[in-house]
């Protein structure tokens, strides 16, 4: 793998669930991985003895003093901390690209076969996956791109060959191409509303994607944080970012759950072809 790329593993609080590390070696990445936790986490000793010099800690104070919290809870149970600490640990380590992965990932996957036909095989070579989507992101002025999951398919299951205006979980970035996640919940979604609004590029790539441990099955990271606020607060989030794009609303068909429901008609800007320009005396030339 190249080397000014790195993968960045946002973990806290279960040193001994941390699947994501154990998963990159099994599909095939050989590149630099570094654990990320804060130094407000209790079990920072337990992640050092497991994983060494690859722990890279970053102060959550800190982080809070320069980005958008959107409340005065004082509850720091979350990833938004981490998420905008990886530009300055990127650059700490020498990496100009990164990607931002969560801990408890169980597979990457192809979505399409080698005809480009619908299906699914495991990627057993993600060195050369990664550096297609690093080319992909080097040659357009997206401020990051993502590798798919499993609930963007819904509806969808038979189309893989689609990019979605939204970048979520994993996410490739740059330090020459920095942004700021926004809200201390829903963080991901916050982000690529407010700035989508604004223009930014934010890209899902459909031909790839990853699978993790359902939300709420594990102890640690984020769990404890969604039971304690629940979906409707988590949600609002990104209502008060994009009000004007984002609701909230029903998810789900048996059992029904509140979650965000985004316009994407008011969300993603729009480009026109030059062709659809009207002529006026004043610019005809």
């Amino acid at each position: 793998m190249r080397d000014d790329f790195c993968a960045f593993i946002l973990s806290n609080g279960r040193p001994d669930k941390v699947c994501t590390y154990s998963l990159l070696k099994k599909a095939g990445y050989s590149g630099r991985v570094f654990i990320v936790i804060d130094d407000e986490d209790k079990t920072q000793d337990q992640y050092r003895e497991l994983f060494g010099d690859r722990v890279l800690t970053f102060s959550k104070s800190d982080i809070a003093k320069r980005f958008d919290e959107a409340d005065n809870f004082g509850d720091r149970r979350s990833i938004f901390y981490a998420r905008n600490a990886c530009f300055d640990l990127a650059e700490k380590v020498g990496c100009k690209y990164f990607i931002e992965l969560d801990d408890d990932y169980t597979e990457f996957q192809f979505r399409v076969g080698k005809n480009l036909e619908p299906g699914y095989c495991l990627i057993s070579d993600l060195d050369a996956v990664l550096d297609a989507m690093l080319r992909y992101y080097e040659s357009i002025p997206a401020k990051t791109i993502a590798m798919a999951q499993g609930g963007d398919f819904l509806g969808n299951s038979g189309n893989a060959s689609w990019l979605k205006r939204k970048a979520m979980n994993s996410l490739i970035c740059s330090t020459d191409r920095p942004f700021e996640f926004v809200g201390r919940i829903n963080e991901d979604v916050n982000t690529y509303t407010l700035l989508g609004r604004r223009g930014e590029l934010f890209l899902t790539i459909g031909a790839v994607q990853l699978l993790q441990k359902q939300t709420q099955s594990s102890s640690g990271g984020m769990t404890e944080l969604y039971l304690a606020s629940g979906t409707y607060v988590k949600s609002f989030y990104s209502v008060m970012y994009a009000p004007s794009c984002v609701k909230i609303s029903l998810m789900g068909l048996a059992h029904k759950r509140l979650h965000h429901r985004i316009s994407w008609n008011n969300t993603a800007v729009k480009i026109l072809n030059e062709r659809h320009k009207k002529i006026t005396s004043e610019n005809r030339g």
